[in-house]
Protein backbone atom coordinates (compact mmCIF):
# COMPACT_ATOMS: atom_id res chain seq x y z
CA UNK A 1 0.00 0.00 0.00
CA UNK A 2 1.43 3.17 -1.35
CA UNK A 3 2.53 5.74 1.58
CA UNK A 4 0.61 8.26 -0.53
CA UNK A 5 -2.25 7.17 0.34
CA UNK A 6 -1.87 6.82 4.28
CA UNK A 7 -1.17 10.76 3.89
CA UNK A 8 -4.18 11.38 2.27
CA UNK A 9 -6.39 9.87 4.68
CA UNK A 10 -4.34 11.40 7.37
CA UNK A 11 -5.12 14.60 5.61
CA UNK A 12 -8.51 14.45 5.19
CA UNK A 13 -8.82 12.79 9.03
CA UNK A 14 -7.19 16.48 10.21
CA UNK A 15 -9.30 18.30 7.93
CA UNK A 16 -12.70 16.89 8.78
CA UNK A 17 -11.92 17.15 12.20
CA UNK A 18 -10.37 20.76 12.18
CA UNK A 19 -13.28 22.08 10.02
CA UNK A 20 -16.02 20.38 12.29
CA UNK A 21 -14.33 21.89 15.51
CA UNK A 22 -14.71 25.32 14.06
CA UNK A 23 -17.92 25.05 12.77
CA UNK A 24 -19.22 24.20 16.87
CA UNK A 25 -19.24 27.65 17.70
CA UNK A 26 -21.85 28.91 14.92
CA UNK A 27 -23.97 25.80 15.21
CA UNK A 28 -24.59 25.85 19.12
CA UNK A 29 -24.72 29.62 18.41
CA UNK A 30 -27.42 28.99 16.44
CA UNK A 31 -29.26 26.01 18.32
CA UNK A 32 -29.38 27.88 21.59
CA UNK A 33 -30.35 31.35 19.78
CA UNK A 34 -33.86 29.49 18.57
CA UNK A 35 -34.55 27.40 21.26
CA UNK A 36 -33.44 24.39 19.24
CA UNK A 37 -33.65 22.38 23.13
CA UNK A 38 -34.73 18.61 23.31
CA UNK A 39 -37.89 18.11 24.93
CA UNK A 40 -37.82 15.05 27.30
CA UNK A 41 -41.13 12.74 26.78
CA UNK A 42 -42.85 12.13 30.11
CA UNK A 43 -46.01 10.78 29.22
CA UNK A 44 -46.44 7.89 31.73
CA UNK A 45 -45.28 5.51 29.06
CA UNK A 46 -41.51 5.70 30.16
CA UNK A 47 -40.73 6.43 33.95
CA UNK A 48 -38.14 5.30 34.17
CA UNK A 49 -36.42 7.22 31.18
CA UNK A 50 -37.91 10.13 32.00
CA UNK A 51 -36.66 10.45 35.72
CA UNK A 52 -33.58 9.68 34.81
CA UNK A 53 -33.63 12.35 31.87
CA UNK A 54 -35.48 14.68 33.17
CA UNK A 55 -32.43 17.37 33.36
CA UNK A 56 -31.21 16.93 30.24
CA UNK A 57 -34.55 18.96 28.89
CA UNK A 58 -33.39 22.59 26.67
CA UNK A 59 -30.04 20.53 25.44
CA UNK A 60 -30.09 21.79 21.86
CA UNK A 61 -30.22 18.76 19.38
CA UNK A 62 -29.38 18.09 15.90
CA UNK A 63 -25.48 18.15 16.59
CA UNK A 64 -25.43 15.44 13.98
CA UNK A 65 -25.32 18.30 11.36
CA UNK A 66 -21.67 19.04 12.36
CA UNK A 67 -20.72 15.28 11.08
CA UNK A 68 -22.61 14.93 7.83
CA UNK A 69 -22.12 18.80 6.81
CA UNK A 70 -18.55 18.32 7.47
CA UNK A 71 -18.33 15.42 5.18
CA UNK A 72 -20.50 16.81 2.45
CA UNK A 73 -18.59 20.05 2.28
CA UNK A 74 -14.73 18.62 2.37
CA UNK A 75 -16.41 15.28 -0.11
CA UNK A 76 -17.93 18.75 -2.79
CA UNK A 77 -15.07 21.14 -2.46
CA UNK A 78 -11.91 18.39 -3.40
CA UNK A 79 -14.38 17.06 -5.79
CA UNK A 80 -14.75 20.90 -7.43
CA UNK A 81 -10.88 21.46 -7.09
CA UNK A 82 -10.41 18.07 -8.76
CA UNK A 83 -12.60 18.81 -11.37
CA UNK A 84 -11.69 22.21 -12.06
CA UNK A 85 -7.91 22.36 -11.66
CA UNK A 86 -6.94 18.98 -12.51
CA UNK A 87 -3.38 19.41 -12.31
CA UNK A 88 -3.91 20.81 -8.67
CA UNK A 89 -2.27 19.59 -5.37
CA UNK A 90 -5.44 19.60 -4.24
CA UNK A 91 -7.31 17.80 -6.26
CA UNK A 92 -5.19 14.29 -5.44
CA UNK A 93 -7.48 14.81 -1.59
CA UNK A 94 -10.90 14.15 -4.12
CA UNK A 95 -12.37 11.05 -2.87
CA UNK A 96 -16.05 12.01 -4.44
CA UNK A 97 -16.30 8.50 -6.69
CA UNK A 98 -19.38 6.20 -8.01
CA UNK A 99 -18.00 2.89 -7.79
CA UNK A 100 -17.18 3.69 -3.99
CA UNK A 101 -18.07 7.13 -2.25
CA UNK A 102 -21.53 8.64 -4.33
CA UNK A 103 -23.66 6.10 -2.79
CA UNK A 104 -23.24 6.05 1.01
CA UNK A 105 -22.24 9.86 0.48
CA UNK A 106 -26.11 10.27 -0.63
CA UNK A 107 -27.52 8.14 1.51
CA UNK A 108 -25.88 9.88 4.91
CA UNK A 109 -27.14 13.43 3.30
CA UNK A 110 -30.74 11.93 2.35
CA UNK A 111 -31.24 10.33 5.77
CA UNK A 112 -29.84 13.09 7.56
CA UNK A 113 -32.22 15.68 6.24
CA UNK A 114 -35.12 13.36 6.84
CA UNK A 115 -33.45 12.84 10.65
CA UNK A 116 -33.21 16.79 10.58
CA UNK A 117 -37.01 17.06 9.81
CA UNK A 118 -37.74 14.29 12.81
CA UNK A 119 -35.96 16.61 14.95
CA UNK A 120 -37.78 20.01 13.96
CA UNK A 121 -40.59 18.53 14.52
CA UNK A 122 -39.99 16.72 17.68
CA UNK A 123 -38.50 20.02 19.10
CA UNK A 124 -41.74 22.16 18.08
CA UNK A 125 -44.09 19.48 19.62
CA UNK A 126 -42.47 19.14 22.69
CA UNK A 127 -41.35 15.67 22.67
CA UNK A 128 -44.87 14.07 21.61
CA UNK A 129 -44.05 14.25 18.15
CA UNK A 130 -41.76 13.14 15.85
CA UNK A 131 -41.22 10.81 13.78
CA UNK A 132 -42.64 6.93 15.17
CA UNK A 133 -40.54 4.11 14.84
CA UNK A 134 -42.60 2.48 12.19
CA UNK A 135 -41.96 5.26 10.09
CA UNK A 136 -38.66 5.79 10.74
CA UNK A 137 -38.55 1.57 9.69
CA UNK A 138 -40.49 2.18 6.75
CA UNK A 139 -37.98 5.69 5.55
CA UNK A 140 -35.31 3.00 6.46
CA UNK A 141 -36.41 0.27 4.25
CA UNK A 142 -36.92 2.70 0.82
CA UNK A 143 -33.15 3.76 1.34
CA UNK A 144 -31.72 0.17 1.77
CA UNK A 145 -33.95 -0.77 -1.14
CA UNK A 146 -32.70 2.31 -3.56
CA UNK A 147 -29.35 1.13 -2.37
CA UNK A 148 -29.50 -2.65 -2.83
CA UNK A 149 -31.00 -1.66 -6.45
CA UNK A 150 -27.78 0.32 -7.25
CA UNK A 151 -25.81 -2.53 -5.92
CA UNK A 152 -27.56 -4.97 -7.65
CA UNK A 153 -28.62 -3.88 -11.50
CA UNK A 154 -25.73 -1.18 -11.22
CA UNK A 155 -22.96 -2.25 -9.83
CA UNK A 156 -23.89 -5.58 -10.53
CA UNK A 157 -23.15 -7.68 -6.78
CA UNK A 158 -24.31 -10.23 -6.15
CA UNK A 159 -22.21 -12.59 -4.08
CA UNK A 160 -22.25 -12.22 -0.25
CA UNK A 161 -19.06 -12.83 1.86
CA UNK A 162 -18.64 -15.08 4.79
CA UNK A 163 -15.52 -15.15 6.42
CA UNK A 164 -13.46 -18.46 6.45
CA UNK A 165 -16.01 -20.01 3.65
CA UNK A 166 -15.36 -17.05 0.94
CA UNK A 167 -17.98 -15.62 -1.90
CA UNK A 168 -20.96 -17.39 -1.98
CA UNK A 169 -23.71 -16.74 -4.64
CA UNK A 170 -26.85 -15.35 -3.52
CA UNK A 171 -28.09 -14.20 -7.09
CA UNK A 172 -31.38 -12.02 -6.59
CA UNK A 173 -31.54 -12.37 -2.64
CA UNK A 174 -28.68 -10.00 -2.60
CA UNK A 175 -31.51 -7.30 -2.45
CA UNK A 176 -33.43 -8.49 0.36
CA UNK A 177 -30.28 -9.39 2.45
CA UNK A 178 -28.85 -5.31 1.57
CA UNK A 179 -32.31 -4.37 3.11
CA UNK A 180 -32.05 -6.47 6.07
CA UNK A 181 -28.70 -4.99 6.97
CA UNK A 182 -29.64 -1.25 6.12
CA UNK A 183 -32.49 -1.54 8.43
CA UNK A 184 -31.27 -3.49 11.31
CA UNK A 185 -27.78 -1.40 11.10
CA UNK A 186 -29.77 1.94 11.28
CA UNK A 187 -32.06 1.15 14.16
CA UNK A 188 -29.94 -0.48 16.20
CA UNK A 189 -27.58 3.05 15.54
CA UNK A 190 -30.86 4.91 16.77
CA UNK A 191 -31.52 2.86 20.12
CA UNK A 192 -27.72 3.59 21.13
CA UNK A 193 -27.80 7.37 20.52
CA UNK A 194 -29.37 7.99 24.49
CA UNK A 195 -26.47 8.79 26.87
CA UNK A 196 -23.64 11.54 26.12
CA UNK A 197 -21.19 10.76 23.86
CA UNK A 198 -22.36 7.18 23.70
CA UNK A 199 -23.50 6.68 19.42
CA UNK A 200 -20.39 9.00 19.21
CA UNK A 201 -17.63 6.85 21.14
CA UNK A 202 -19.24 3.38 19.58
CA UNK A 203 -19.85 4.96 15.61
CA UNK A 204 -16.01 6.02 15.75
CA UNK A 205 -14.95 2.80 16.65
CA UNK A 206 -16.98 1.07 13.92
CA UNK A 207 -16.15 3.58 10.96
CA UNK A 208 -12.33 3.48 11.98
CA UNK A 209 -12.95 -0.42 11.63
CA UNK A 210 -14.19 -0.44 8.59
CA UNK A 211 -12.51 2.28 7.53
CA UNK A 212 -8.82 0.04 7.82
CA UNK A 213 -10.72 -2.78 6.23
CA UNK A 214 -11.09 -0.56 3.28
CA UNK A 215 -7.93 0.68 2.65
CA UNK A 216 -6.76 -3.10 2.89
CA UNK A 217 -8.98 -3.75 0.17
CA UNK A 218 -7.40 -0.91 -1.78
CA UNK A 219 -11.00 1.19 -1.67
CA UNK A 220 -8.69 4.28 -0.76
CA UNK A 221 -11.63 6.64 -1.94
CA UNK A 222 -14.21 4.59 0.64
CA UNK A 223 -11.71 4.38 3.67
CA UNK A 224 -11.06 8.10 3.01
CA UNK A 225 -14.60 8.76 3.22
CA UNK A 226 -14.73 6.17 6.45
CA UNK A 227 -11.82 8.73 7.82
CA UNK A 228 -13.38 11.98 7.52
CA UNK A 229 -16.51 10.81 9.08
CA UNK A 230 -14.20 9.49 11.98
CA UNK A 231 -12.75 13.10 11.94
CA UNK A 232 -15.85 14.40 12.04
CA UNK A 233 -17.33 12.06 14.81
CA UNK A 234 -13.79 13.02 16.75
CA UNK A 235 -15.12 17.01 17.05
CA UNK A 236 -18.70 15.88 17.93
CA UNK A 237 -17.36 13.96 21.04
CA UNK A 238 -14.94 16.75 22.10
CA UNK A 239 -18.54 18.67 22.65
CA UNK A 240 -20.87 15.88 23.26
CA UNK A 241 -18.68 14.23 26.05
CA UNK A 242 -20.95 14.63 29.47
CA UNK A 243 -22.10 17.21 30.01
CA UNK A 244 -23.15 17.42 26.80
CA UNK A 245 -23.12 21.13 24.97
CA UNK A 246 -25.52 19.10 22.36
CA UNK A 247 -26.95 16.08 21.42
CA UNK A 248 -26.79 13.99 18.11
CA UNK A 249 -30.21 13.91 17.29
CA UNK A 250 -32.02 11.79 14.79
CA UNK A 251 -30.10 14.09 11.70
CA UNK A 252 -27.14 12.15 12.80
CA UNK A 253 -27.66 8.73 14.60
CA UNK A 254 -30.18 7.89 10.97
CA UNK A 255 -28.12 9.05 8.78
CA UNK A 256 -24.89 7.76 10.32
CA UNK A 257 -26.41 4.27 10.80
CA UNK A 258 -27.54 3.75 7.12
CA UNK A 259 -24.30 5.03 6.06
CA UNK A 260 -22.56 2.31 8.06
CA UNK A 261 -24.34 -0.63 6.60
CA UNK A 262 -23.53 0.79 2.88
CA UNK A 263 -20.06 0.59 4.21
CA UNK A 264 -20.05 -2.40 5.05
CA UNK A 265 -21.79 -3.98 2.03
CA UNK A 266 -19.43 -2.35 -0.27
CA UNK A 267 -16.52 -3.87 1.52
CA UNK A 268 -18.71 -6.79 1.79
CA UNK A 269 -18.22 -7.43 5.05
CA UNK A 270 -21.61 -7.12 6.46
CA UNK A 271 -21.11 -10.20 8.66
CA UNK A 272 -17.88 -8.56 10.35
CA UNK A 273 -20.56 -5.68 11.43
CA UNK A 274 -22.31 -8.29 13.27
CA UNK A 275 -18.64 -8.46 15.96
CA UNK A 276 -17.98 -4.63 14.85
CA UNK A 277 -21.24 -3.52 15.72
CA UNK A 278 -21.92 -5.48 18.93
CA UNK A 279 -23.08 -2.93 21.11
CA UNK A 280 -25.75 -1.96 18.03
CA UNK A 281 -26.48 -5.16 18.26
CA UNK A 282 -26.99 -5.95 22.09
CA UNK A 283 -28.86 -2.65 22.33
CA UNK A 284 -31.41 -3.64 19.22
CA UNK A 285 -32.00 -6.90 21.19
CA UNK A 286 -32.82 -5.53 24.31
CA UNK A 287 -35.30 -3.24 22.88
CA UNK A 288 -36.69 -6.20 20.82
CA UNK A 289 -36.43 -8.77 23.90
CA UNK A 290 -38.05 -6.16 26.06
CA UNK A 291 -41.23 -5.51 23.71
CA UNK A 292 -41.56 -9.42 23.52
CA UNK A 293 -41.54 -9.82 26.86
CA UNK A 294 -44.31 -7.17 27.74
CA UNK A 295 -46.63 -8.64 25.14
CA UNK A 296 -46.15 -12.06 26.15
CA UNK A 297 -45.61 -11.78 29.47
CA UNK A 298 -48.72 -9.30 30.60
CA UNK A 299 -46.57 -6.38 30.92
CA UNK A 300 -43.64 -8.03 32.95
CA UNK A 301 -39.95 -6.47 32.19
CA UNK A 302 -36.97 -7.80 31.37
CA UNK A 303 -35.30 -4.75 32.06
CA UNK A 304 -35.52 -1.70 34.31
CA UNK A 305 -35.67 0.12 31.06
CA UNK A 306 -34.58 -0.25 27.34
CA UNK A 307 -32.32 -0.01 25.37
CA UNK A 308 -29.91 -1.60 27.80
CA UNK A 309 -28.12 1.38 28.41
CA UNK A 310 -31.29 2.81 30.32
CA UNK A 311 -31.13 -0.67 32.68
CA UNK A 312 -27.49 -0.37 33.72
CA UNK A 313 -28.38 3.62 34.74
CA UNK A 314 -31.57 2.86 36.30
CA UNK A 315 -29.49 0.40 38.66
CA UNK A 316 -27.38 2.63 39.44
CA UNK A 317 -24.46 3.32 36.90
CA UNK A 318 -23.05 6.67 36.12
CA UNK A 319 -23.90 8.09 32.77
CA UNK A 320 -19.74 8.45 32.21
CA UNK A 321 -19.36 4.81 33.71
CA UNK A 322 -21.79 3.77 31.38
CA UNK A 323 -20.25 5.27 28.38
CA UNK A 324 -16.76 4.96 29.28
CA UNK A 325 -17.33 1.05 29.25
CA UNK A 326 -19.60 1.08 26.20
CA UNK A 327 -16.40 2.66 24.47
CA UNK A 328 -14.01 -0.19 26.29
CA UNK A 329 -16.05 -2.73 24.60
CA UNK A 330 -16.90 -1.11 21.03
CA UNK A 331 -12.90 -0.57 20.65
CA UNK A 332 -12.59 -4.36 21.90
CA UNK A 333 -14.97 -5.77 19.40
CA UNK A 334 -13.80 -3.30 16.87
CA UNK A 335 -10.07 -4.38 16.97
CA UNK A 336 -11.69 -8.20 17.39
CA UNK A 337 -13.12 -7.50 13.69
CA UNK A 338 -10.20 -6.69 11.91
CA UNK A 339 -8.14 -9.26 13.40
CA UNK A 340 -10.90 -12.07 11.78
CA UNK A 341 -10.50 -9.93 8.34
CA UNK A 342 -6.60 -10.52 8.36
CA UNK A 343 -6.88 -14.22 8.82
CA UNK A 344 -9.81 -14.76 6.91
CA UNK A 345 -7.36 -12.45 4.15
CA UNK A 346 -4.56 -15.11 5.47
CA UNK A 347 -2.74 -12.16 6.18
Amino acid sequence: MPNIYLIKILILTGLSFTTAFLLTPMLTHYLYKYKMGKAIRNTGATPVFSALHEHKAGTPTMGGILIWFTTLILALFFFYVDYFFPSSTLGFLNFLTRPETILPLSCLVATALVGLADDFIDIKSLGKGGLKMKHRLLIYVVIAIVGALWFYYKLGWDMFHIPFVGNVFIGWWYIPVFVFVIVATAFSVNEIDGLDGLAGGTLLSAFTAFGAIALIQGKINLAALCAVIAGALLAFLWFNINPARFFMGDTGAMALGVTLGVVAMLTNQALLLLLIGFLFVAESLSVILQMLSKKLRQGKKIFLSSPIHHHFQAIGWSEPKIVMRFWVVSGVTAVFGLVIFLLDKGL
